[in-house]
């Protein structure tokens, strides 16, 4: 299923360490440097080789201006996550709708008898600077995207997306209190992506 009718995305958020707004392609040289400090999480994240040890700023330019566009368009949701100074990005946060091309063919496994995924009004993926885990950033961030997707969203049924091979994006999650509500293999990747919700 789509996004829900009327979805209108927020024009970001800003909390004490953080703050979120729509990605753009002006932010390619911070965003660069965020995921090559990040390649070797984001690599098993992405399950597809990316970003390469010679990836630049130009072709992340590209790839941010894709992300925009896809905002602009409301067909999923790119947002970078900022320090206080809006000098150094923390992450990526990315809601995508239920029936995107990526779900195409992809095995999508219930964990309860309950967990519909037609019933899953975004699924959201996030990561977060390699640098930052430590100071547990991606747990700050992960409890106010609970809220935001819940307050300023309006989404009462988001999972939270992260690949079962990256053990700091599990143990974030679980220590929120999801529940893992479904297992998704991708057509053409070779682990599997864990949703909670």
């Amino acid at each position: 299923m789509p996004f829900p009718a009327g979805l209108l995305a927020p024009d970001g958020l800003t909390v004490p360490g953080l703050s979120l707004r729509p990605i753009t392609a002006a932010d390619a040289e911070l965003d660069h440097a965020a995921v090559m400090e990040s390649r070797e999480l984001l690599r098993p994240w992405e399950q597809t080789g990316w970003p390469a040890d010679d990836f630049t700023v130009a072709e992340n330019r590209a790839d941010l201006e894709g992300l925009e566009r896809r905002h602009a368009e409301g067909r999923a949701f790119t947002y970078t996550v900022l320090d206080p100074a809006d000098t150094t990005c923390l992450g990526c946060v990315y809601l995508m709708p239920p029936d995107a091309r990526m779900y195409d063919g992809a095995h999508i496994v219930p964990a309860a008898a309950e967990d519909r995924w037609e019933d899953v009004d975004a699924a959201v993926y996030f990561w977060v600077r390699a640098s930052r885990l430590g100071a547990g950033t991606d747990r700050v961030l992960l409890e106010v995207l609970r809220d935001w997707l819940r307050d300023e969203w309006g989404l009462e049924h988001a999972a939270v997306v992260v690949p079962e091979d990256v053990a700091p994006q599990v143990a974030a999650v679980e220590s929120t209190g999801l529940r893992l509500r479904f297992t998704v293999t991708e057509q053409g990747k070779p682990g599997r992506y864990l949703a909670y919700g």
